[in-house]
């Protein structure tokens, strides 16, 4: 939970530069849109692949050992699933503007506050709702989560050991 808990922090820290990056596109200034690659990049690489699937193994194991504490939770994996789905289609109109194509200013503007607002709603959620139900579990029961197949994924960006495809991200992140 602490590893789930400081994944959430650390999304907020990068949402909060996709909002800048909303901010300039709707100044009318082209964003760096390098930085917005590696952002997306990062989202699709390390949320959605690690973050989420290490958060729907908890939720299964809280639905299998405390049914009574998962009732009105079944959209949890969709929820990542949708997620999943708006980032990447973010990540590939970005893509898609760095190739050269033309993609319209206020799609882009749209798609992100879109992603972002979703993103921040579903983790708000999480801590408030989720991971409280989470943490009664272990409370009664301390041993009966196994992440242990995700420890070994390091976050690309934040670990120590960070992954050169994501200079500017950082930079911008100092």
């Amino acid at each position: 939970m602490t590893e789930l808990r400081e994944d959430h922090r650390n999304m907020a820290v990068v949402l909060d530069l996709l909002d800048e990056l909303v901010v300039q596109m709707d100044a009318g200034k082209n964003p760096d849109f390098e930085l917005f690659d590696e952002i997306m990049r990062y989202m699709t690489v390390y949320p959605d692949a690690v973050h989420h699937p290490k958060e729907d193994v908890v939720y299964e194991q809280l639905r299998q050992n405390r049914p009574d504490l998962s009732e009105h939770l079944d959209h949890v994996p969709d929820d990542h699933n949708d997620i999943a789905h708006l980032g990447s289609l973010l990540r590939d109109e970005v893509e898609a503007i760095n190739a050269g194509a033309a993609v319209r200013r206020e799609k882009m503007i749209e798609d992100t506050a879109a992603y972002v607002q979703r993103l921040r709603n579903h983790m708000q959620w999480e801590e408030q709702d989720l991971f409280k139900r989470i943490d009664k579990m272990l409370e009664a029961q301390p041993h009966t989560v196994d992440v242990s197949e995700y420890e070994h994924i390091k976050d690309p960006v934040f670990e120590l050991e960070i992954e050169a495809g994501f200079r500017r991200m950082i930079a911008s992140l100092k």
